[in-house]
C-alpha cells in the first residue's frame, strides 16, 4: 500500500537519486540539496510499506492567485498505478486549502495525464515572467522548450 506524506529534510537524498536520469535528460529541473530544503514543505512523498520513496511532487506557491505543481516523478517500477494521479490529486487539495484564488500551473512532456485530471492547455506566454526567469533559465532545453503548459482551476 503506498501513503502519501509530507518531505522530511531526512527524504533529500532518496528525493535526488529517484531524478537522476529525469535530470540529465532535462525532463525534471536539477534541484541542489539546498533549494529542495529551503522548499521542504513544498514536497508530498508516496512511500512503499517499507518506506521506500517511489514517487514525489511539489507545490510551488507564486502568489495569491497561482501555485504550481513542480517535479512529479514516480519510479518506473510503480507506474500505471495511479501514484502520479493521487499526487497531483494531494497538490490540488492543498492549493485549495492553502487558498489559492485562481490556477494551479504545470508544465510537462505529458500533457495527456494532466488533461485526464481536469489540466487544460495554455499559451506558455500567460506564464508569469517571474517563473521563466527563476526556473525555465536553469533548463537544459532553455530557451527552446516543447513543454506545454496547462492550470486548473481550483475550486
Amino acid at each position: 500500500m503506498i501513503k502519501l506524506v509530507k518531505a522530511k529534510l531526512t527524504d533529500i537524498d532518496a528525493m535526488q537519486s529517484l531524478v537522476v536520469s529525469e535530470v540529465k535528460d532535462g525532463v525534471i529541473l536539477n534541484r541542489s540539496k539546498d533549494e529542495v530544503a529551503t522548499n521542504i514543505r513544498s514536497y508530498v512523498l508516496a512511500k512503499d510499506d517499507n518506506n521506500v520513496l517511489v514517487g514525489y511532487t511539489a507545490l510551488h506557491v507564486h502568489s495569491s492567485r497561482l501555485a504550481e505543481i513542480r517535479s512529479l516523478i514516480v519510479d518506473e517500477n510503480y507506474r500505471g498505478h495511479n501514484i502520479g494521479k493521487r499526487l497531483v490529486e494531494f497538490t490540488l487539495q492543498e492549493a485549495k486549502d492553502l487558498g489559492v484564488e485562481e490556477d494551479v500551473l504545470v508544465l510537462t512532456y505529458l500533457p495527456q495525464f494532466f488533461e485526464k485530471l481536469g489540466f487544460i492547455e495554455i499559451n506558455k506566454e500567460h506564464i508569469p515572467e517571474h517563473k521563466i526567469w527563476a526556473d525555465c533559465i536553469k533548463c537544459i532545453h532553455f530557451p527552446v522548450c516543447n513543454e506545454v503548459a496547462l492550470v486548473h482551476k481550483v475550486q
